[in-house]
């Protein structure tokens, strides 16, 4: 284990607080689309995380970190994370903050799948068993055909999607660029792409929204700093369980500010989502386990 991977219980704390700040921007968001587009709230994120992405590139060289070994690869990243983002948002105006986190809740069995298929990555019976269990957690969340059925979770479904193909991206690009040069080729793809809708659609935020979208991005950019820092500190198969935290706070802030508490079959559904992906993530610490040294090179 590497000499700054020995810190798990640090790793662990840092990553439950990323969720809970990740968690309360998403709340904050859901607010905020009651009275602003929902191009002009990213684009106010993304203007203050390129000054946060500018900061960190400026102490690894900017010419340096501006420079990518697969920048074809890095755009089509950030630009489905910018179509992600704007769904899930559109999802938080829809709906409760908690059933959208449900529903997102399978994007890690979603990534184990496209990695075994686009990356090679081996996926035994046990884990496909695991994933399929997840997608019948998920139609007992959205119920389709049934008189309870929102078409917007639909579109939580596709965020999750998109969600899980940019983590399969991610892990991609990171085998060729640093953390800074992704991190600013997200920040300023999304900053252009949200900062030529929103003069179309703006209007103008009150005092108190101009402190909130600065509080977005403020949250956003600490959240996104944590999630690397936790990964540092602690292996990624210790930290990924924790990883189930976010719908659990997203039950909480949707409760705190709005009031909404999920129905019997929404728990559920998340309950099976939820153990699901647990279940998976067991599964592949047993496999690297077993696995000869060899393979691990």
């Amino acid at each position: 284990m590497p000499p700054d991977q020995d810190k798990p219980a640090l790793g662990i704390a840092l990553m439950v607080l990323a969720l809970f700040l990740l968690s309360s921007m998403d709340a904050i968001s859901k607010h905020l689309t009651e009275s602003l587009a929902i191009p002009q709230i990213l684009a106010v994120r993304f203007w203050i995380f390129l000054t946060f992405a500018s900061v960190l590139a400026g102490r690894a060289g900017f010419r340096r970190t501006a420079r990518s070994a697969r920048p074809r690869m890095q755009l089509v990243r950030a630009f489905i994370l910018v179509v992600e983002m704007s769904a899930f948002i559109f999802a938080f105006s829809r709906m409760p903050l908690a059933d959208v986190h449900a529903i997102a809740a399978v994007s890690p069995l979603l990534v184990m799948a496209l990695a075994a298929l686009f990356l090679g990555e081996r996926i035994g019976p046990r884990r496909c068993f695991a994933v399929g269990l997840g997608f019948v957690g998920v139609l007992i969340i959205i119920r389709p055909g049934l008189g309870v059925f929102d078409p917007v979770s639909l579109i939580a479904l596709a965020a999750a999607g998109g969600w899980a193909v940019y983590q399969v991206l991610l892990r991609a690009v990171a085998a060729h660029d640093s953390a800074e040069t992704t991190t600013l080729f997200t920040a300023a793809v999304g900053l252009i792409c949200f900062s030529s809708i929103a003069p179309f659609v703006w209007r103008s935020p009150t005092p108190d929204a101009w402190l909130w979208l600065v509080a977005i991005g403020i949250l956003g950019s600490v959240g996104h700093f944590l999630l690397p820092a936790a990964y540092k500190l602690a292996p990624a198969s210790t930290l990924q369980p924790f990883g189930y935290t976010m719908p659990v706070w997203a039950v909480f802030m949707g409760w705190l500010a709005f009031g909404d508490v999920p129905d019997v079959w929404t728990f559920v559904g998340g309950a099976i989502v939820i153990a699901s992906g647990l279940y998976a993530l067991r599964r592949e610490r047993v496999a690297k386990a077993v696995e000869p040294p060899a393979a691990r090179i």
